[in-house]
């Protein structure tokens, strides 16, 4: 092996592939990643055997191929910390990788390319296709929902399920939920479903929030391949079976509460800070036109805040986690929300007027 690349060329392949190294290492080759080199390229691998990523970059000078695996973080540290511009030259002396520049010289330690784990990913799989930016924003708007560590397992992930032309992800840890709909390019023929890993969903955003190409996603019983730009990634997918979602979804009579996004927002910034740090609770009463947003805490402090609304249904009490609330909240786009009420013990409905394909619940705290 022994070539010339770019610095700007790898560093961006290095980026990519550095949030799926393994950092709490099983085995240590987990922490290197897999670099392969032809006439025309540098193939950069990694994985941490429930996922993988594999990207490519052109090189400037050929001398010979072959691969190697060595350290990412090392590698990324020392390419990224060149000067810009930089023309890298590669090669390998016995079993180390020599990383040659104008102005310096460095040696890394390396670890057989024939230990490096392959990904076994199957063959049965469905395509679709999609824009960059509709994927990206599917996933932004529900992905703060999943679980994080819950035992069931099944909630730690994004659940997508396709259906025609239209994809749509959910996530709950069961405290609220979730739920956006977006459009294919092209029609499926099969309605396929499953649940992508917390971690996983994290790379995949990162991939598709800096392209705008197109991207295919290719879901299988156990496994998802996201391909954009050259970069393809892979992950299985959690078994288990995703909650019933559309019974979560609550319906029926409701009272309807029509608010100025950005003035409830900081509302419930400002009163929030003196909400309990244990349950970040916030009692909202509505009536008429008007709404009171108040929070204490076992200190004895107490904050409120009036705001008018545009609300004609039931008087209305009842509480909810402020964090809850806030995410939804940034992920809404247009300058009013709209909060339909069941009940005060029962879920709240959260959309964007005039939008169907995003609904948000969130179940009420216990005053």
């Amino acid at each position: 092996m022994d070539f010339y690349i770019s610095k700007e060329e790898v560093v961006k392949s290095l980026n990519l592939t550095l949030g799926v190294v393994e950092k709490r290492q099983t085995l240590p080759i987990l922490s290197n990643v897999l670099l392969e080199v032809d006439e025309s390229s540098l193939k950069l691998t990694a994985t941490d055997l429930e996922s993988e990523i594999s990207t490519t970059s052109t090189i400037s000078s050929f001398k010979s191929g072959g691969k190697t695996t060595a350290p990412a973080k090392k590698l990324n540290d020392l390419c990224r910390l060149l000067p810009d511009l930089t023309e890298i030259h590669f090669f390998m002396d016995g079993d180390n990788l020599k990383i040659e520049t104008e102005s310096g010289k460095y040696n890394l330690s390396t670890l057989p390319s024939e230990d490096f784990p392959v990904f076994e990913s199957e063959e049965s799989q469905s395509q679709i296709n999609i824009s960059s930016k509709n994927l990206g924003s599917l996933i932004s708007k529900t992905s703060f929902a999943m679980g994080n560590q819950d035992w069931r397992h099944y909630l730690n992930g994004l659940f997508l399920t396709i259906d025609d032309k239209t994809i749509t992800s959910v996530a709950t840890d069961a405290h609220r939920l979730a739920l956006a709909d977006s459009v294919l390019n092209e029609a499926s023929s099969d309605s396929i479903n499953g649940i992508v890993p917390r971690k996983s969903i994290n790379e995949i955003l990162k991939l598709v929030n800096d392209e705008s190409e197109n991207v295919v996603i290719k879901l299988s019983p156990s496994s998802i391949t996201v391909d954009v730009s050259g970069t393809k990634f892979i992950s299985k997918l959690i078994e288990g079976k995703f909650p019933d979602y559309e019974q979560v979804i609550p319906s029926g009579e409701s009272s309807l509460l029509v608010l100025e996004k950005k003035i409830f927002s900081e509302s419930l910034s400002r009163v929030s800070v003196l909400s309990s740090e244990k349950y970040k609770g916030v009692r909202i009463v509505v009536k008429n036109d008007s709404i009171n947003i108040s929070a204490n805490n076992p200190e004895k402090e107490q904050g409120e805040e009036n705001m008018s609304c545009e609300y004609g249904g039931e008087d209305i009490d009842i509480a909810f986690n402020v964090n809850y609330l806030q995410e939804i909240l940034s992920t809404i786009d247009s300058e009013k929300v709209e909060i339909n009420f069941f009940g005060a013990d029962k879920s709240c409905l959260i959309t964007e007027p005039n939008n169907d394909k995003i609904k948000y619940v969130v179940m009420p705290l216990l005053i």
